[in-house]
């Protein structure tokens, strides 16, 4: 007999099968011993059953299981409309498995929320904001016991006096206790009333309402809090409420408990949507702490940062940030990146794309200077009132390489004791490419023309007002590339070999006259020894008579054409002394410049080598290098070891840091880094833990001491219990761990936010 489709209305077949068969025909059937019920995709066995076909209800008892896919529901006795999918089973337990939804992208004219962790593209041609759907191999899997399941519908489940847990069968590490619990499949979603968390049969907390996703996503709710402890604030308790405004904006509101300071009250507001046929985002963050009792003021931060893009080419960001004083990060803040903050970007941007080849931004900039540490006094940067900016480029206008680069830029000092004044840069040139498969030469001739209108502060020494400059700028770029097979640890790859010789020529003119607005010696690398100038900026430009000579070498897997090795050499050759330099600096007196070498790839199965240095042949010493070496054989074990040195550093660095994740033992894992400064003969941080991943459930412990300052440092301390499907509980961990360890990924959900709401 065959099955009706599933969206006729013709009802579908239904198969009993038992030891013994009695009843009234098209009226009731009556199955006993072994019985066994099936109908499109449900199956239901139980030691009787009475099947009454005209209300499509069966009622069982003794040893009932019902299946439907890979649900399981037993029990002593069940009541069930089987086309409706609507009864109950006493004296159950359940097995539930689920696959989160999958919404195609075309369906989707919003995101999910942010908070939620999908991804967001946008298709050529698509002026609507799109969802990414889940990946079909994430699945989500519940067991547990009630006194009665309800079943409501497919997809609905209503439990009385239940249990709930995600731990495999055979483990009750960590369950719920619910009064009453409904899940809901299709939203899904999980709430519950009278809720306790038990651990290892110890409550741990107690709530008279709960609601959580089944797929690990958040919803609006409180989060549940997180706890810690640092010696500069005392014990940390924050309590989240994350509000899912709408499917494109969400906002978090964080009030955080320092016993030692006073309370604080944080918040973050997202957004997303599209205008314009095209694309806005914004993201607000605001804290305030009235009164810290430490410091015996008011404290606060605020941060906003916004893009938008428009069909017509233009778009436009705003990113302003600006913190009530200078140990703000430092005091409140437990990111290294945070604490060493000394200027607060605040900049608006507004960029037009013409055609595809030329494109014009106008930009507003300023800074909030910080000096956490009074000993390293911090220089405030010109503010820009504004900056526009124009480039063009035709890479084929008549066989050639034609560009064009104009600049204007207000220069502003917010002390108002320096220069002033207004800057004009125009750059035009042009290139021939001469380029083979095995070999190219690139000529190009262009001109630098700068000119400044200055003011000066009152009483200075009498300079020219009006300066111009104008140096013409010719070039060679030339190279070429070899090809060969080679055996590399038993296998076969393709090894290149690429000399590249860069020819420059600039004449020299005097730039005393000129001050110093944004502009500092560039970094002396790879990149810069085959750019133009050797100054970041407009207001220094080097003369020029050199060559910079280079070479290097690549192992090319042949079959996937990834690249698995790269070595590097190079040095400049001057053929005329440099005359241009920065005030309290000195010209170069040499006639080659440091040697550079790099290399970087696999050296071994699963182990990765990057090095670096900068050798000076004048002087035989080094002024520099960085080696750090990787190895990660799997998912779980990472090892990093690295050593800088570096006396070219506005700071001088001498550091050796070691990190890794490691198993010790059976369900133990051990995380930690060190990093130490030689210079400064004290750590920069240290980072050690214990992590226990029971499959369903993890527990971690860290303690985490960071220098804030020369003479200041902080320490904390974090404990965090996470239940794999329902929340974590304590101090979250794994965004620090993430940040700070190279190859960490510990973790069950991926998240490392509270996902039930209490």
């Amino acid at each position: 007999m065959q099955s009706s489709p599933p969206d006729s209305d013709v009802p579908r077949p239904v198969f009993l099968s038992a030891r013994s068969l009695s009843g009234v025909l098209d009226r009731e059937v009556v199955a006993e011993e072994d019985a066994e019920l099936r109908k499109a995709g449900t199956v239901l066995t139980a030691d009787r059953m009475t099947y009454s076909p005209v209300e499509d209800e069966v009622e069982a008892t003794g040893n009932v299981e019902l299946r439907q896919a890979e649900d399981r529901i037993s029990g002593a006795q069940a009541r069930l409309k089987l086309e409706d999918q609507v009864g109950f089973v006493d004296q159950a337990s359940y097995f539930i498995k689920r696959q989160p939804k999958v919404v195609p992208a075309a369906d989707v004219e919003q995101t999910t929320g942010f908070a939620a962790p999908r991804v967001i593209a946008i298709k050529p041609g698509q002026s609507k904001v799109k969802a990414a759907p889940k990946p079909a191999s994430e699945l989500t899997e519940a067991r547990g016991e009630a006194g009665r399941i309800d079943l409501e519908g497919e997809n609905q489940f209503r439990l009385t006096s239940a249990t709930y847990t995600t731990c495999k069968p055979g483990s009750e590490d960590w369950y719920l206790t619910v009064a009453d619990l409904r899940l809901d499949y299709d939203n899904e979603e999980g709430t519950g009333s009278d809720a306790t968390v038990r651990f290892f049969d110890v409550p741990i907390l107690h709530s008279p309402w709960l609601s959580f996703p089944l797929n690990n996503e958040r919803k609006s709710g409180f989060l549940t809090p997180s706890y810690g402890s640092s010696n500069s604030s005392g014990i940390e308790v924050t309590v989240p409420y994350y509000w899912n405004i709408a499917p494109n904006m969400d906002a978090t509101f964080e009030p955080r408990l320092l016993t030692k300071r006073g309370v604080q009250l944080g918040s973050q507001f997202r957004y997303l949507n599209e205008a314009f046929g095209g694309i806005y985002r914004g993201e607000a963050l605001a804290e305030y702490l009235p009164h810290d009792r430490l410091a015996d003021r008011d404290r606060w931060g605020v941060g906003l940062q916004y893009s938008q893009a428009t069909a017509s080419g233009f778009s436009g960001t705003v990113n302003y940030n600006r913190v009530s004083d200078n140990d703000y990060y430092t005091d409140l803040s437990s990111r290294i990146t945070d604490t060493s903050r000394v200027q607060l970007l605040q900049q608006g941007t507004v960029t037009y794309s013409g055609g595809g080849w030329w494109t014009a931004t106008a930009n507003l900039q300023s800074f909030q200077t910080l000096e956490p540490d009074p000993k390293n006094p911090v220089t405030k940067p010109y503010r820009l009132l504004p900056q526009i900016t124009v480039n063009a480029r035709q890479p084929d206008l008549f066989s050639t390489d034609s560009s064009f680069y104009g600049q204007y830029t207000s220069f502003v000092h917010p002390e108002k004791a320096l220069v002033e004044g207004q800057r004009i840069v125009l750059q035009p040139q042009i290139s021939v490419p001469f380029v083979t498969p095995g070999w190219y030469v690139t000529p190009r001739v262009g001109v630098n023309i700068t000119h400044y209108d200055l003011s000066y502060p009152a009483g200075s020494v009498l300079r020219p007002e009006s300066i111009s400059r104008t140096l013409p700028i010719f070039s060679v770029d030339s190279g070429m590339t070899f090809e060969r097979s080679s055996i590399w640890f038993d296998r076969e790859y393709t090894q290149t070999l690429e000399p590249r010789l860069f020819y420059l020529n600039i004449p020299y003119k005097n730039q005393d006259d000129i001050p110093i607005f944004d502009t500092a010696l560039a970094d002396f690398n790879f990149a810069q020894i085959f750019a133009d100038n050797q100054f970041s900026g407009w207001d220094r430009f080097n003369n020029a008579n050199q060559l910079t000579a280079a070479l290097s070498s690549r192992l090319i897997d042949p079959v996937t054409g990834a690249e698995v090795m790269r070595a590097m050499i190079g040095q400049l050759f001057y053929f005329t002394d440099d005359k241009v330099a920065l005030p309290g600096t000195t010209n170069r007196k040499w006639g080659s410049s440091d040697f550079l070498a790099a290399f970087s790839g696999q050296v071994w199965p699963r182990v990765y080598v990057d090095a670096a240095l900068q050798y000076d042949p004048s002087d035989s010493q080094f002024e520099r290098y960085a080696v750090g070496a990787r190895y990660h054989p799997s998912p779980g074990r990472a090892l990093n070891a690295s050593y800088i040195f570096n006396t070219e550093a506005s700071v001088p660095i001498k550091q050796v840091d070691l990190s890794g994740y490691w198993p010790i033992t059976g369900r133990w894992q051990a995380v930690g880094r060190y990093n130490y400064s030689f210079l400064q003969n004290t750590p920069i941080e240290i980072i050690g833990g214990l992590e226990y991943n029971a499959g369903c459930w993890a527990v971690r412990t860290v303690a985490h001491r960071l220098q804030t300052a020369q003479a200041d440092s902080t320490t904390q301390f974090f404990v965090q219990l996470e239940l794999n499907g329902l929340s974590s509980l304590g101090s979250s961990t794994q965004s620090l761990l993430q940040r700070r360890i190279p190859g960490y990924a510990g973790g069950l959900t991926g998240s490392d936010q509270g996902l039930a709401q209490w």
